[in-house]
């Protein structure tokens, strides 16, 4: 079965790319941050030096951790639910569960060892990058040289390969564990069913979030920005746990949004009938957009309330504050980032796969313009749904802060914050899909079904 996974990689490696990029990506994210520890090391930091580079690369390396393993997670599911129909053949001439787990992980241990390997030089390119940073805002002496050694290697390449074998067993697990004959409809019909284990970690990350916000509202009120450290990452945790739900979530507001889709004629009906059957595949694309959205406006506005709570004080910013908003910009630049190529790469790979989908409609009497006016509704359906998500996300981050820090649940900061990152979010969604829809639809109807 490995030998099956290396000729699998081999042959569709474009049906791969979506989740090798995300390993190669985190590798590379993963080992620019925990360089500093290497950096702290070799220099001989001590002090509110050492303390600002380990800071760093625990804080923001350790959440840039949790984010690689959800996206290796969720590329890697939508992978294997693309090959439905392989699967079942696969059982259907008798391979067992465990040889399908094997070949699987072989796969994702394949694309691990090639993106950590390749993300070795530009993680080292970006970790000499966030120093240089450090440096500019006086945080870090100048005379504190980069260095990437060990830890940053190790690190890089053993959470890369740990993050996929954890997310080929995840998805592996489901797969084998489904008969034949209901991974045959599979293939015809993804209807995204949320599963007893994925509902029980969506509860936990959501009660994480919760505890999160109210330990901000009471033990952390008055404490000044050290409330930061507790309501910095409900956002993200509420976040996770709204993705975690995406299949149910996606269900739920098809049904809501059917009637004014439907205005739109014959693509609005497609649309509808497509979000309903591909449930699954529409979840795993509205993932990153809840995760961009969240996080992107949670970090922003906590970060405009310190700002307007520091002005009210009549104080200038200390070098911790200034510590803290250069984190924060951090984590914005990192989640931005890794959350725009996360959906372009997901959005990339459901649409390209829909190549037989969309040459079927076609013969069956759909114009290109009106297939694309079907993948413009999707999208804008799935971005309506993200940011929603993504909204309810960030509120566990503003208002317990603004509560904590200035005894408000309104928060600081323009509204353009937030038309911002929505508008973003929409044009991330709709010209990736766009544009893949477009290409995809340069294969002939008939080419494209008999494929």
């Amino acid at each position: 079965m490995f030998g099956l996974a290396l000729r699998s990689l081999r042959k569709r490696a474009s049906a791969f790319t979506a989740s090798f990029l995300s390993m190669f990506l985190g590798s590379a994210i993963i080992m620019a941050f925990a360089s500093m520890f290497d950096t702290a090391e070799a220099s001989g930091a001590t002090g509110q030096t050492r303390s600002t580079l380990t800071t760093m690369a625990t804080v923001v390396g350790g959440w840039g951790l949790l984010l690689v393993v959800f996206a290796v997670t969720s590329t890697l599911t939508l992978s294997v639910r693309q090959r439905a129909s392989e699967m079942a053949l696969l059982k259907s001439v008798g391979a067992t569960p465990a040889q399908l787990t094997r070949m699987i992980v072989g796969e994702a241990a394949g694309l691990a060892v090639a993106a950590a390997l390749l993300g070795v030089l530009p993680g080292a390119l970006a970790g000499r990058g966030l120093l240089g940073l450090l440096h500019g805002t006086d945080q870090v002496p100048d005379n504190v040289s980069y260095s990437f050694g060990m830890v940053a290697l190790g690190t890089g390449i053993g959470v890369t390969l740990a993050s996929a074998a954890i997310a080929a067993l995840i998805t592996a697990r489901r797969a084998g564990r489904v008969r034949v004959t209901e991974s045959l409809m599979a293939a015809a019909v993804d209807r995204g069913r949320l599963s007893k284990k994925r509902a029980v970690f969506a509860g936990l990350f959501l009660f994480l979030a919760v505890d999160e916000a109210v330990v901000t509202m009471t033990m952390m009120r008055g404490k000044g920005s050290d409330a930061m450290a507790t309501s910095g990452q409900a956002d993200i945790l509420a976040a996770i746990g709204l993705a975690l739900l995406a299949p149910v979530i996606v269900r739920r507001a098809t049904a809501l949004l059917a009637g004014p889709l439907r205005a739109f004629g014959v693509a609005g009906d497609l649309a509808v009938t497509n979000l309903r059957r591909r449930t699954g595949a529409m979840a795993s694309a509205v993932t990153p957009v809840v995760l961009f959205t969240g996080i992107a406006v949670g970090t922003l506005f906590l970060q405009a309330t310190e700002n307007a709570a520091t002005e009210e004080s009549g104080l200038a910013a200390t070098a911790e504050q200034k510590d803290i908003a250069t984190l924060n910009l951090v984590v914005i630049g990192m989640v931005v980032l890794f959350a725009a190529i996360m959906l372009v790469n997901t959005l990339i790979a459901a649409t390209a796969h829909r190549r037989r989908e969309f040459g079927q409609a076609r013969l069956a009497g759909a114009t290109p313009a009106q297939v694309l006016g079907t993948v413009a509704l999707e999208s804008a359906a799935l971005t309506v749904i993200g940011v929603v998500c993504g909204t309810v996300a960030s509120v566990f981050t503003i208002v317990p802060f603004g509560v904590a820090r200035r005894g408000s649940a309104v928060p600081d900061g323009s509204v353009w914050i937030y038309v911002g990152v929505v508008a973003l979010a929409a044009v991330l969604t709709g010209v990736t899909a766009l544009g893949s829809a477009r290409r995809t639809l340069r294969t002939p109807a008939v080419e494209a079904v008999t494929a």
